[in-house]
């Protein structure tokens, strides 16, 4: 395979990882375009590998055209085939980071900060058959970024890993510190801390779904990395140890108890979940905080909520934790450009903002 072709394959590759299948199709077309049967000779030859050996008789136009119509699948049912709007002076980069424990690619999203320091950066962890691009466009969290100057880091789950492109949460190899999956997003999270200048307290985890329940791990597992946790749809620490545990903690609840650490937390969960059982946000808010509690009521765009705040001795909220009346396995408040989002009811990424930087700092 020519070196032009084999660096057209990487690059298509890291696309996909990057949530731009769209972009990695075109890329192969074009290489297979400049490289015409020696290209598709090879490339039939290396994806023998991954796909298995054709069927007898069958021709190696028709293996390939099988290869590319998957492909095309995967680019048309995908939320991720447009990149998100950029504000003058951001940028959306594509990287990949990789320590010890493995690696994982990543999409950066960095405001115009017109030469300051972030005022903070939050990592946002995507759910099952969810993308880095995907999730920046339902949660709208880029432009939350554009109006407080934070930087958002979007990890990117490898099919790899997990086929569904889920973070392992129930895995117990990725449930402790300084191990599998924590270990890599810690280690991302610590590396954009330190190359872009953000503040000790100030680095924030979030996600959805498995990327809920990973955040809650890496609260857990790395409390000296991350400050605080937002958990949308979501699951307790250790609520499982593997598959078929997963499964029966998120349909109906995690009966496990695990010693936890108080961890900053806010906590969002639809009462309508019929994915991830809402008695899991009630456990992750219980072992989040302990203290004296306000509770209130309100109603966002044609949804009702409560709304529990456990608070400091000092009076700033340590734990919010809002169960949302009708609201199903959805980011709430989000865009419908992107997957499992709803947009009614209160908007989780502002509320998570406004948790998040309304945190004392450290030594404070």
């Amino acid at each position: 395979m020519t070196n032009k072709f084999t660096s057209a394959l990487r690059q298509a590759t890291k696309l996909v990882r990057a949530g731009n299948p769209l972009g990695a199709t075109k890329t192969i077309q074009t290489a297979l375009r400049g490289g015409g049967m020696a290209a598709l000779d090879e490339m039939a030859k290396s994806s023998k590998k991954s796909f298995g050996k054709p069927r007898v008789g069958r021709s190696l136009r028709d293996t390939l055209a099988s290869l590319n119509a998957g492909m095309a699948q995967s680019a048309t049912t995908a939320a991720d085939v447009t990149e998100p709007p950029l504000t003058p002076g951001a940028c959306f980069e594509a990287e990949t980071f990789e320590c010890a424990e493995g690696s994982r690619d990543y999409r950066l999203y960095i405001p115009d900060l017109k030469g300051r320091k972030p005022a903070a950066m939050i990592m946002m962890l995507h759910g099952c058959k969810q993308s880095p691009v995907d999730f920046a466009k339902g949660t709208g969290m880029n432009q939350l970024a554009d109006a407080h100057g934070l930087i958002v880091v979007y990890p990117a789950q490898s099919r790899g890993a997990n086929m569904q492109s889920c973070w392992n949460w129930y895995a117990t190899s990725d449930q402790t510190r300084d191990a599998g999956e924590p270990a890599i997003l810690a280690g991302l999270a610590r590396k954009m801390q330190t190359d872009h200048g953000v503040a000790e307290g100030r680095v924030f985890v979030a996600g959805l779904s498995a990327g809920a329940a990973m955040s809650v791990v890496l609260g857990q597992t790395h409390p000296d990395v991350f400050s605080a946790i937002g958990v949308h749809s979501g699951l307790p620490y250790k609520a499982a140890h593997d598959v078929p545990s997963a499964f029966a903690a998120m349909g109906s609840g995690s009966t496990r108890s695990h010693e936890t650490r108080p961890i900053p937390s806010i906590v969002f969960h639809g009462d309508a979940d019929a994915t991830v059982h809402v008695t899991n946000g009630q456990r992750i808010a219980e072992a989040a905080a302990t203290g004296a509690q306000v509770v209130d009521d309100g109603s966002v765009k044609n949804r009702s909520f409560t709304r529990s705040t456990t608070l400091s001795p000092d009076g700033h909220a340590v734990m919010e934790h809002w169960t949302i009346a009708g609201l199903g396995h959805a980011w709430s408040g989000g865009d419908s450009t992107g997957s499992y989002t709803d947009p009614d009811g209160p908007v989780a990424s502002a509320e998570m903002v406004r948790f998040f930087l309304n945190l004392p700092m450290k030594g404070a």
